[in-house]
């Protein structure tokens, strides 16, 4: 509980207004509210999420580097064919 740095909760309840990906709002939301001293299985009856899925960004997360809440599912899919061989293709 209040493991928070004043400046680090500001910042969140910031990004929580607006940033653009709902997932990091989550996940920033599972951050503030674990800070509040709610548990786990609270947060995830309140959101509607899993279990499993608060426990896990209530570890991983840092509230200090936002880049943290980020997973590699959020980059898109790998693409193989490259602009060059697009190009051979239409011509």
């Amino acid at each position: 509980m209040n493991y928070l740095t004043s400046e680090e909760k500001q910042e969140l309840q910031k990004q929580l207004k607006f940033h653009e990906h709902p997932d990091i709002r989550e996940r920033i939301l599972i951050l503030l509210l674990r800070n509040d001293g709610r548990t786990q299985q609270e947060i995830a009856d309140l959101i509607g999420c899993s279990l499993r899925k608060v426990a896990y960004w209530s570890t991983h997360g840092d509230p200090s580097k936002l880049d943290s809440l980020i997973d590699d599912r959020m980059k898109g899919n790998y693409h193989k064919a490259t602009d060059e061989y697009i190009d051979l293709l239409i011509s």
